[in-house]
């Protein structure tokens, strides 16, 4: 049968007699973690992936990514779920397909670089509990962070996956830094430290079509080892440089199911699976399968999420991610950022600075962590800079990689900005060239120590070790020591129901009903107004009777809302998705601001985040610029200053309490 003739034949016709293709392209599914990291901030429940996971593990993808990424953090911090529990859970239900997770090499699943013993245990137990490929990979591409990690893959009999985080300089791959010379070098040692496959990782999807091509036919060449592509969605690129790849010659591409797709998130696999039927490179799988799984996911998974999606967006491409290569999920924590510091109006600074910081920091690829290092010291520069000083405000991560804490960067950091953010550095401040986890003493001993009595197993003294203020919270939600707040506890599908529907209710202006009784005569005194909810407007009348205004009548407008002809603010302002690497929501809970109860200076928040720890007790003296409280933004961590000399009088908060901007964390007197 000719090639011709099989693309005539619909799908139906065709899998009646399918034959094999001689080379089928594999496929990594991404759906339940980095689909719904990107989409709706990494909130996907275990309880709503069970429905379809048996049917998933009979498409037959080459693996799926069920791990890592945020979700460690995500799901004891959020949503009260033990993140070991989830890879038994679901290997209860997937028994064919293996699991794949995305470790960061030396942060495991956090934001720093953790100590050797740590790191060893973390991927043994990770290997226990049912994961089976570990796509390793390092932010700054320094693989001397892989030496600890990769030992332990290997001696549990797991595949190892080798990452080139993909970056550039320039609008196309090449220039001086991330050139075609670059990525096989980094493919080259990827496969001597014993690669079984090798991953071009394009976080914010700027691989184009043609560089897709030359990069995977360069490596084809280079390397034994399977070459697999990961490219999200965000720039709009991704589903042509997966075909250009394929046509190259790569071994596995990197989908998501059509629900979880799109956005920044990843291509979707039904147009995938239909473009190359019929042809050497076909997957196999049946598209009517596919089908019934996403029916499930439309139907009774995604309006449980849909209020996490941003639907303020009607494009589902972001053309601005080829300008300042931020991450979708970085991008819409900046935004989160901005808006709660009431400072959305700064955008346009935010774009103009990240170029710059990232320069100044070594040129380094934007992914997790060092997305958010760049992301908020930038955003620090813009709010606290003036026009005599740049980075007034260093945050304890970009000290760190200042000191060479997460390794070496692509380009030397600026030197006067190394010295600034190393003056007084704890560690010192002559930065190390030696691989950094050497400079870092054991850590599982003093953890075992802090949650002597709470954590039952290793598992539990990891997730602490790992996340020591939110991980404790969580171990004593686990164990009944404190009750779960309702924000963290999973609402079923009824609820959801009832709440949107008591949303319609009120749109419809429903929600009480009207009373039956004669409405009072008009008097001269009726105003009207017009009432804005959302897309929607109201005119209302307002009669004053004396000193007290009545609400003579409320009547909705049949009418739509104008749309602005020009968007009123950078098109990125509104990010196409949620979170990814993890969302900035910390202060959605922060209690009210409170205000100093004894006489003296305060030390105000200066922006929202929660309170890592306080480095001084009440009755403490302190001195004028001394760190007193540490506090976390997006998962970067801030040293604030005394603002004068003098005795802590009043501390008004607790490790791991939320906070807002302006809130008096302490009272110096």
């Amino acid at each position: 049968m000719s090639d011709h003739n099989q693309v005539k034949m619909t799908a139906m016709e065709y899998d009646q007699d399918r034959p094999k293709a001689e080379n089928p392209v594999l496929v990594e599914d991404l759906t339940l973690r980095d689909g719904h990291q990107s989409l709706f901030a990494t909130r996907g429940r275990t309880e709503d992936m069970i429905p379809v996971a048996e049917m998933m593990d009979e498409i037959g993808f080459w693996a799926t990514e069920t791990w890592g990424g945020a979700t460690f953090d995500t799901m004891h911090r959020f949503l009260n779920e033990d993140p070991w529990e989830r890879i038994r859970t679901l290997k209860r239900y997937m028994k064919k397909t293996p699991f794949s997770m995305l470790l960061r090499a030396q942060n495991l699943v956090g934001y720093r670089n953790y100590a050797d013993d740590l790191a060893r245990a973390f991927v043994d137990r990770a290997a226990a509990n049912g994961m089976d490929i570990f796509r390793t990979f390092d932010a700054l591409n320094d693989y001397r962070n892989f030496e600890t990690v990769v030992p332990v893959i290997k001696a549990c009999g797991k595949h190892f996956q080798g990452c080139i985080c993909y970056s550039m300089t320039e609008p196309r791959m090449g220039g001086e830094v991330y050139n075609l010379d670059y990525y096989v070098q980094k493919a080259k040692d990827l496969e001597a430290m014993g690669a079984d496959s090798i991953c071009i990782k394009d976080m914010a999807g700027l691989i184009a079509p043609y560089d897709a091509y030359a990069i995977v036919k360069a490596l084809k060449a280079a390397v034994k080892a399977p070459i697999h592509l990961h490219s999200h969605f965000t720039s709009g690129m991704s589903p042509m440089s997966h075909l250009k790849a394929i046509e190259a010659g790569v071994d596995i591409i990197d989908t998501c199911m059509t629900p979880y797709a799109y956005r920044t998130s990843h291509a979707a696999i039904e147009p995938l699976v239909m473009t190359l039927l019929g042809t050497n490179r076909d997957t196999g799988f049946d598209i009517k399968k596919m089908a019934a799984i996403n029916e499930i996911l439309e139907k009774d998974v995604m309006p449980k999420y849909k209020h996490l999606l941003d639907d303020s967006k009607v494009s589902i491409i972001d053309i601005n991610v080829l300008l300042h290569q931020t991450p979708g999920g970085m991008l819409s924590n900046l935004v989160n950022q901005l808006r709660q510091m009431d400072a959305l109006d700064r955008i346009g600074e935010v774009y103009k600075e990240l170029p710059r910081v990232r320069k100044d920091l070594g040129q380094i690829p934007l992914v997790t962590p060092t997305s958010q290092i760049v992301g908020i010291q930038t955003v620090n520069n813009v709010l606290f800079d003036d026009e005599n000083e740049r980075y007034k405000m260093i945050t304890d991560q970009v000290k760190d990689l200042c000191y060479g804490l997460y390794g070496k960067t692509a380009v030397p950091i600026d030197p006067e900005v190394q010295k600034k953010a190393l003056k007084g550095y704890a560690r010192g401040e002559e930065p190390i060239t030696c691989r950094p986890a050497e400079v870092l003493e054991a850590e599982l001993p003093q953890a075992e120590e802090d949650v002597k009595g709470l954590a039952v197993d290793l598992d539990d003294t990891i997730l602490y070790a790992i996340y020591p203020v939110t991980g404790k919270k969580f171990l004593k939600w686990k164990y009944g020591k404190e009750e779960p707040p309702e924000e963290v506890k999973a609402k079923t599908f009824d609820q959801v129901k009832a709440e949107d529907e008591l949303v319609s209710k009120a749109r419809a202006g429903l929600l009480v009903e009207k009373q039956a009784q004669a409405a009072p005569a008009k008097s001269e005194n009726l105003r009207t107004f017009n009432v804005f909810v959302g897309d929607d407007f109201y005119e209302v009348g307002v009669d004053a009777q004396g000193e007290s205004p009545v609400i003579s009548y409320m009547q909705q407008m049949p009418v739509q809302m104008p749309q602005p002809q020009a968007p009123m603010a950078p098109p990125a302002a509104a990010p196409a998705a949620p979170a990814a690497t993890e969302p900035a929501k910390e202060a959605e809970a922060a209690p009210e601001a409170k205000a100093a109860s004894v006489d003296g200076t305060p030390l105000l928040a200066p922006m929202p985040g929660m309170v890592v720890s306080y480095a001084k007790q009440v009755g403490d003296a302190v001195d004028e610029g001394e760190t007193v409280v540490v506090l976390e933004a997006m998962k970067m961590e801030n040293a604030l200053p005394a603002p004068t000399d003098g005795t802590i009088k009043a501390i008004n908060y607790s490790s791991g309490d939320s906070v807002a901007k302006g809130d008096v964390l302490l009272v110096i007197g």
